[in-house]
């Protein structure tokens, strides 16, 4: 595989990755749950895969500052809450005495706050690890990437920290990036902060450049794809020449991030299960070609194709089947 079908190939394989660490939580009986996001850096090429509220954030020359990651907190993110209560599940805030509701929207049952997570397997089916995914390609001026957990962002916006640390070198940056937040909110959560340089070697610190005036245009910069764009290879130049989109998908349907055609089977009498990689008999395994994402002519053994534990796991998150011990047992 070249180094083109391999970065096209990532994002799919991102999304087994995050499902099937999923499944490891489950199988061990775990109940606990993190946020993720996952940064992979190839060259000038930039794939980052996120579930939660961790945001990453890419600072340019120019001083543009965009958004690689999508806020998966139910406060902030309608499409969320709207497919959550789709699921079942409820939305709402904490109830105190005196029926006055208090602190950020919550699931129910369980309470928590984001919709997307790996883990937190005594919550609702409706929370999922299917991860929003976006890859983009810098031009060879480089650019700056922060990556902080939630105590960062409820402090800092993402061009307040951009700007707190523009001009030094990434390790001092994470420490001034911690340090404003700190300043500014206080110890109030796990505040941690990871900053990256991709520059050219002859440059060993981000230059900095004074930020300029937006227009019209440097909304082009990260204007999102449709589904169809993944793979085309008629990738679009932002209008300043810094960054080009190769792909973004954020759909919570693990039917429509995986495809049938992923993985292929090179052996008519063993099937790869496409999530957790363990070879079934073709009578042991399960098609995923239901649903109108799939055309009627789909062969009954087309793929991708799933063992039945990750089908069980497939369906609760799509809301058709419960995952939990109590009603699985």
């Amino acid at each position: 595989m070249g180094r083109d079908e391999w970065l096209q190939a990532l994002p799919r394989a991102l999304v087994v990755g995050f499902v099937k660490t999923d499944i490891e939580f489950q199988k061990k009986g775990e109940t606990s749950g993190t946020t993720a996001t996952f940064v992979l850096i190839d060259r000038w090429t930039v794939t980052v895969a996120s579930v939660g509220d961790s945001r990453c954030i890419l600072d340019t020359q120019g001083g543009v500052v965009s958004l690689l990651t999508v806020d998966h907190r139910l406060e902030e993110n309608v499409e969320e809450r709207d497919r959550v209560t789709a699921s079942g599940g409820e939305v709402g805030r904490l109830n105190v005495f005196g029926g006055n509701e208090v602190g950020p929207l919550r699931c129910w049952p369980g309470g928590l706050c984001l919709s997307r997570s790996i883990g937190d397997t005594d919550v609702g089916e409706f929370i999922v690890p299917i991860p929003h995914v976006k890859q983009v390609k810098l031009s060879n001026a480089g650019g700056r990437l922060i990556i902080a957990s939630d105590g960062i962002w409820d402090a800092l916006s993402s061009d307040m920290a951009a700007k707190s640390c523009r001009g030094v070198p990434a390790e001092l940056a994470a420490k001034l990036v911690v340090k404003e937040a700190l300043r500014s909110r206080g110890l109030k959560d796990d505040t941690t902060c990871l900053v990256v340089d991709i520059i050219p070697s002859d440059h060993p610190v981000l230059p900095t450049i004074p930020r300029k005036k937006r227009n019209v245009l440097t909304s082009l910069l990260f204007g999102k794809k449709s589904q169809n764009s993944t793979n085309k290879g008629t990738n679009k130049l932002s209008a300043v020449g810094v960054v080009e989109e190769l792909f973004e998908e954020g759909s919570a349907m693990l039917t429509e991030r995986l495809g049938k055609d992923f993985p292929s089977n090179t052996n008519p009498e063993i099937f790869r299960c496409a999530v957790c990689q363990a070879d079934q008999p073709s009578v042991d395994s399960l098609s995923m070609n239901t649903g109108p994402f799939f055309p009627p002519v789909s062969k009954p053994w087309e793929g991708p194709f799933l063992c039945t534990n990750c089908q069980k796991k497939k369906d609760a998150m799509e809301g058709k089947r419960s995952t939990r011990p109590s009603e699985t047992a």
